[in-house]
C-alpha cells in the first residue's frame, strides 16, 4: 500500500467514518484517556463479549491512536449494546489476530481484514 493510500484511509476513518459510527446507538464504543491531553477519546470498534472480557482486533496495531492511549493508561470504558462498562485493556500480541477475527462479528472482521496493515488483538477485562 502506498503512503497516499494509507494517509487517505486514516483521514477517512478518523474524520468521516468514526464520527458517523459514534452516533449510532448500538455501536460498540471504546473510550480511552488521551495520553497527551488526558481527555476522553471515543473510538467505534467491533468485537465480541465473551464472559467477563471483550475482544477486538486493531487494524493498525500499535500505530492506532487508541492502542497508544491504552499503552499509556489501560483503564477504559466500553459501551456494549448501549450500556457502559469499566475495564482494563490488555494488548495480546501473542494471540493469532486473524483467527480471532473469525470468532468476531463478520461485518467488522471483514473490514478489519480489508484495511488492516498490522493486526493486534486487544482484550478488555470488564470490571462491572
Amino acid at each position: 500500500m502506498r503512503y497516499g493510500e494509507t494517509k487517505f484511509r486514516v483521514f477517512f476513518q478518523r474524520r468521516i467514518a468514526n464520527p458517523f459510527f459514534r452516533r449510532l446507538p448500538n455501536q460498540t464504543i471504546l473510550e480511552t484517556t488521551g495520553r497527551k491531553s488526558g481527555l476522553p477519546r471515543q473510538t467505534p470498534v467491533g468485537g465480541r463479549r465473551i464472559g467477563r472480557a471483550f475482544w477486538l482486533v486493531s487494524e493498525y496495531g500499535e500505530k492506532s491512536q487508541y492502542v497508544r492511549n491504552i499503552q499509556a493508561n489501560p483503564r477504559v470504558r466500553i459501551r456494549i449494546k448501549g450500556e457502559w462498562h469499566v475495564g482494563t485493556a490488555h494488548l495480546v500480541p501473542e494471540d493469532d489476530a486473524r483467527a480471532r477475527l473469525r470468532s468476531l462479528p463478520w461485518v467488522n472482521s471483514a473490514g478489519v481484514r480489508a484495511v488492516g496493515t498490522n493486526l493486534l488483538t486487544v482484550r478488555v477485562d470488564l470490571i462491572d
